[in-house]
């Protein structure tokens, strides 16, 4: 399996380094040429959303990796990738906007950006993920699930609220799982 990892802000270099260890081929995507590559499966790190949304259309990646995505390549994303790929997003002071101009707006949930607190709040807990028992999960400056449509399956949760969801070709985490490895 190839996978292209983002490569533009985030913690890429940890999410290739996961792939590989699942046996994965992986590559950076920096710029448009790099999505000339045969790619099986697109990884979006965490990161810092705003500016990953702002590169992605200032380096032409985002209207081509919108399409491949809504076209049904399998996609996984963490933390700023799943703010990437939300409906909808609420901000730190809980306003709900879709923010179609810059986030790709293709996974149907609501999210809230930097919901467990600031990075000196990050921690890590274990849970079921995919049906596994003691997964460990690493949050950091992590957003919260508040909406998930019916259509989408929860995969994991933490007090009660979903942190891992899958609808159709798309999984996204709140958490790190790349930084569990």
């Amino acid at each position: 399996m190839k996978v292209g990892v983002l490569a533009v802000q985030g913690a890429f270099a940890e999410m290739a380094a996961y792939w590989r260890a699942q046996g994965a081929e992986t590559f950076e995507i920096r710029q448009l040429a790099d999505l000339e590559r045969d790619i099986d499966q697109l990884a979006l790190p965490g990161g810092e959303s705003t500016v990953q949304g702002k590169l992605l259309h200032d380096l032409g990646l985002f209207e081509p990796l919108k399409e491949r995505i809504q076209r049904g390549m399998p996609v996984f994303a963490v933390c700023a990738g799943l703010i990437l790929l939300a409906e909808k997003v609420e901000d730190d002071g809980g306003r709900t906007g879709v923010r179609p101009s810059q986030w790709f707006g293709v996974l149907p949930v609501t999210v809230r950006r930097n919901a467990y607190g600031r990075q000196l709040g990050s921690f890590r807990t274990v849970g079921t993920f995919y049906g596994k028992p003691d997964v460990p999960m690493t949050f950091i400056r992590a957003p919260s699930i508040t909406t998930v449509s019916p259509e989408a399956e929860v995969l994991s949760t933490f007090n009660g609220e979903p942190t891992a969801v899958r609808w159709r070709n798309i999984t996204a985490c709140t958490w790190h799982p790349e930084l569990n490895t």
